[in-house]
């Protein structure tokens, strides 16, 4: 297996309607390494979800390369599409209607994806055993015979991540997995994708507006205007501390890089060129020994 679990270069992806076409990736660059645990962000439209549908197998690329767990996603035809998406990949939604059967338990609703694999592997169980399993693993056991409507908003986010690891996938999607929860709750929810991640080595990519729970893993990818524009990798001595302590709020837990594409291209931020005065297309770059200069043309 290569070191990488999710590989895409030069990723478009262009939605038409009858009268208008909108380009939601222009050419997204991106890896991310198997047991990595980390976070894209990026404003409403900037595509970051839209990348994670391309992943997860629920929206087909237009154009570039995507590979996820060394399976090329431009080349599946719609059966293995579909066996991709019940053993590849757990989904986890922040609509919680979209994750639980209102009219199933707990219990039922983790070992409900277990029914639509063709064959077990070799060494693994699955079934109500397994499902009990996963639900001590988040801290739900306790719950396993109430249905919907008596959990709470984080009680069900934490069975959906339950329900999204029925079938041992090796990578995890969280689509703003917080989103309707309430601040505690959400710390306890980045605890549980936490020690998912150190204890079983899974995959994880969380698409987050959450900045608090963004600073607390491994690696923050922001997407603007469908590319990759920053990434900020946790420092070392941050991480530590955060494993120590449990829970940190602090300002300075990564470190903050600008991101070149292939072809030596850096997309800057609207805000920070404002700062500078730049205001048209133009902007005057100057080089200084080990650095590069860019100001406002003026």
């Amino acid at each position: 297996m290569s070191e990488n679990i999710i590989m895409c270069e030069n990723l478009v992806k262009i939605y038409k309607t009858k009268d208008l076409e909108v380009m939601a990736l222009q050419g997204l660059e991106l890896t991310v390494k198997r047991g990595e645990l980390m976070a894209i962000i990026g404003n409403s439209g900037s595509g970051k979800s839209t990348f994670l549908n391309m992943v997860g197998g629920l929206d087909r690329p237009s154009a570039g390369k995507l590979f996820v767990n060394d399976k090329d996603l431009f080349a599946m035809k719609e059966g293995e599409l579909r066996e991709y998406k019940h053993k590849d990949v757990g989904f986890v939604w922040q609509n919680n209607a979209r994750n639980l059967f209102p009219y199933l338990t707990a219990l039922q609703n983790v070992e409900l994806p277990m029914h639509f694999r063709n064959k077990e592997k070799k060494g693994e169980t699955f079934g109500k055993e397994y499902a009990l399993e996963l639900l001590e693993r988040v801290g739900m056991e306790h719950k396993r015979h109430s249905k919907l409507n008596e959990l709470s908003g984080g009680e069900q986010q934490r069975i959906a991540i339950a329900i999204a690891l029925a079938n041992r996938p090796g990578l995890l999607l969280a689509d703003e997995p917080t989103g309707a929860v309430d601040t505690k709750t959400s710390a306890y929810i980045l605890d549980v994708f936490r020690k998912l991640n150190e204890e079983t080595g899974l995959s994880i990519v969380i698409v987050t507006h959450d900045r608090n729970l963004a600073r607390k893993v491994n690696r923050v990818v922001r997407i603007c205007d469908g590319k990759v524009s920053s990434e900020e990798i946790m420092k070392e001595s941050y991480g530590k501390r955060l494993d120590e302590v449990g829970d940190l709020e602090t300002a300075f837990s990564h470190e903050a890089f600008a991101v070149l594409d292939k072809a030596g291209r850096l997309q800057l931020s609207k805000e920070d060129l404002k700062r500078i005065g730049v205001e048209g297309n133009k902007v005057r770059v100057e080089v200084e020994e080990d650095r590069i200069i860019i100001r406002a043309p003026g």
